[in-house]
Parts: C-alpha cells; structure tokens; sequence
C-alpha cells in the first residue's frame, strides 16, 4: 500500500469506492482544518465530505448524509503495519 490515502473512499460495503483494508488500517479526515469523526464518503479532486445527518437513518437503515465543500485533507491515523 501506499502512504497516502486514496482521491476518494466510502465506508458503505455497497458503494464502488470502499476498501475494507484501507478502512481497517484507519483514515482520518481533516475538513477545512477541522478534524471529522462522522464523515460516510469523500472526494479530494471535487473537494466534498458526505456526513452523517444525527442519528436519522433513512427507510433501508442507512444514515441520511450532507455533502459539506470544501478543502478534504485525508491521513492514515495507523502506521502501515
């Protein structure tokens, strides 16, 4: 693997752009300087984080997310073991 995470990653097991290994070896987000804990999905090269809406899930049991802009600085929070 890499050192740095990859444009774009999602944490839902039936989207296109998750990766369990990278999940498991864990990713933080900075979101315009901010740290996020609640991110679901980012893109670096458009500049978005999808976060979770509270608790609200939608009618399959999903979290109902936002799309926030702005600058995404994603890190890997574990050394690559």
């Amino acid at each position: 693997m890499s050192d740095t995470p990859p444009d774009r990653l999602s944490i839902a097991p039936d989207s296109p752009f998750f990766d369990e290994a990278l999940l498991a070896r864990g990713i933080g987000i900075r979101f315009n300087g901010a740290e996020k804990t609640n991110v679901e999905e980012y893109s670096v090269s458009e500049g978005w984080v999808k976060v979770a809406v509270g608790k609200t899930v939608d009618r399959h049991g999903k979290p109902l997310t936002m799309k926030l802009k702005g600058k995404v600085e994603p890190y890997f929070r574990n050394a690559e073991s």
